[in-house]
């Protein structure tokens, strides 16, 4: 029984860990603004994302701490609110860039042309917000697997397996979701209010 569940989501794994990076890329490219259509840009929602990144990665330790307390069922709840907040930040993260114009790093004037001038104001800072940000989505990329590997190991009672997957997923799930703070930090002063 326990392989027939792990069976039964290998497929699904592999076709949401494909899927959903692609998906996002695409959308991500697409922006309903400039291709003519009067939405309303949704402004207000990288704050609120940013917000469900700190609390994902609350929720994260709180996990461990559970798991390591022996408190399972705490820690089943506390996971699957971990994986409906990053559900939720995807969400809008691509409702924010398929209806707002994207901010650029240093765009201190918010005309989205990164000028040598502002360039120069920002310095080194750039390097490093460009930094966090390639890693954090590279390996935003790479924890959906991870995720949902951990959580079917779970799921199919096999908590050895998922036991040390988990000690995998754990650290990079956490440095996406405080990374993804971050970024928000450091961005935050170009958005076009």
């Amino acid at each position: 029984m326990e392989n027939n569940i792990e069976t039964k989501y290998n497929k699904l794994i592999t076709a949401v860990s494909i899927i959903i990076p692609l998906a996002v890329a695409a959308l991500f490219g697409v922006n309903l603004r400039k291709l003519g259509y009067d939405v309303e840009p949704l402004n207000f929602l990288p704050p609120i994302y940013a917000t469900i990144n700190g609390i994902t990665a609350v929720l994260l330790v709180a996990a461990v701490l559970a798991i390591k307390n022996g408190k399972r069922k705490l820690h089943e709840n506390l996971m699957k609110t971990a994986i409906a907040c990053s559900i939720a930040f995807l969400v809008m993260y691509v409702a924010y860039h398929m209806t707002s114009i994207s901010a650029v790093y240093g765009d201190a004037n918010h005309n989205s042309i990164l000028e040598e001038t502002e360039k120069l104001a920002v310095g080194n800072t750039r390097s490093s917000y460009l930094v966090i940000l390639f890693t954090h989505i590279a390996l935003s990329v790479i924890i959906i697997p991870l995720v949902l590997i951990t959580y079917v190991k779970a799921l199919s009672q096999r908590f050895d397996k998922h036991k040390k997957i988990a000690k995998i997923t754990f650290p990079i799930w956490l440095y996406v979701a405080i990374t993804g703070v971050l970024v928000y930090v450091m961005i935050s002063p170009y958005y076009v209010k």
